[in-house]
């Protein structure tokens, strides 16, 4: 038997299960996505799942249940049947992205977790503009952002990154480790306590997985070694997966991600807390920080008092956050007028076959 509380089960979860009034189902929670097919951990232990057809056909890809999720489970018949996901349970909190390339859908990345890594690898991969990027989606999914940054055993200036990124990142914990050489990880465990959930999300390459597969003290995760011609890592992981730790935390590794597009300008004001305060003093409410008269923060930046790389990144992520925005509307849009266009049609053909009696 599996106590749910080690799960992350507690009294939010609960609540919303018995507000659902659904008869012989137990909750559960989805630990791997597999074409369509789940596995997923209940109180009897690991086991397999599918959707009920009406989540299938009904249900918006965001709302169908993603790693991490809690759900309403009918537990199968035998023990060769899958058990069959009656409903998803209301998300405490959800990290998401703009999904790859031109679509302008949504993608669940990680469901109800607490905290959430941001790993950055210090090689070739360390960008400290990733990391705010990546810090938006954090505070915007309503989980607590962590900062790590790996690899310290082949960075001759740890340290001074390390200062760099807290100079960046005010108020976010930064933890410096090497997974391979199992350094700094001592930290990171204290902080995944029981019943505790962690993502670790960043690009390819970063140590995602070798770091999991420290924690877990054992080599369950695949990994492999970067490119050496450009530093870059290879895809990996190939699905999220929620394993649980041997002090009782949980932590969701996920697939490397070369983009991170942001869906919403949520968060971003969290990262750059300096340029939202100082906005305050604007002398016009809805200052865009370009050619307006009264800028505080344009005179801040001619002051030096800030950085203008840094307010010329802040302005670039809120056009790309807008930009996505007005994209998901117009795609939801243009789907609502196909639906009622459908249902006018259905409706005319009907009030013509009445007439015609």
């Amino acid at each position: 038997m599996v106590a749910l509380p080690d799960l992350g089960f507690d009294p939010f979860f609960q609540d919303q299960l018995q507000g659902l009034g659904l008869d012989g189902v137990v909750p559960a929670r989805i630990t791997a996505e597999h074409r369509g097919g789940y596995e997923v951990w209940s109180s009897a232990g690991l086991d397999t799942a599918e959707l009920a057809g009406r989540l299938l056909w009904k249900s918006e890809k965001q709302a169908l249940p993603g790693v991490g999720d809690w759900v309403a489970l009918r537990s199968p018949q035998t023990p060769d049947d899958a058990g069959i996901i009656e409903a998803v349970l209301p998300r405490r909190t959800v990290f998401t992205r703009g999904a790859a390339g031109k679509e302008t859908r949504t993608q669940v990345i990680a469901a109800n977790v607490d905290l959430v890594f941001a790993v950055c690898g210090l090689d070739a991969d360390y960008s400290v503009r990733r990391i705010e990027r990546y810090l938006a989606r954090i505070w915007a999914s309503g989980a607590e952002p962590v900062i790590v940054l790996n690899k310290a055993d082949i960075c001759a200036d740890a340290d001074l990154k390390v200062i760099e990124v807290n100079s960046r990142c005010p108020g976010v914990p930064v933890y410096l480790t090497s997974a391979l050489r199992h350094e700094g990880l001592d930290e990171i465990r204290a902080l995944l306590r029981p019943g505790l959930t962690g993502a670790f999300v960043g690009s390819s390459g970063a140590g995602k997985s070798t770091l999991v597969n420290a924690l877990l003290g054992e080599a369950r995760m695949a990994t492999k070694e970067v490119r050496p011609r450009d530093g870059r890592g290879c895809h990996t992981t190939s699905h999220r997966q929620l394993i649980p730790l041997p002090n009782g935390g949980l932590v969701l590794d996920t697939p490397g991600m070369r983009e991170l597009q942001l869906v919403e300008t949520t968060g971003i004001d969290a990262v750059f807390a300096d340029i939202e305060a100082l906005s305050q003093q604007c002398r016009f409410r809805d200052c865009r920080h370009s050619t307006e008269p009264g800028c505080a923060v344009k005179a801040a930046v001619a002051q030096g008092q800030l950085p203008e790389e840094r307010l010329d990144h802040y302005l670039k992520l809120e056009r790309e956050a807008q930009a996505n925005a007005l994209r998901q509307n117009e795609h939801l849009r243009r789907k609502s007028e196909k639906i009622w266009g459908q249902l006018y049609r259905e409706g005319d053909q009907i009030r013509r076959w009445k007439s015609s009696e």
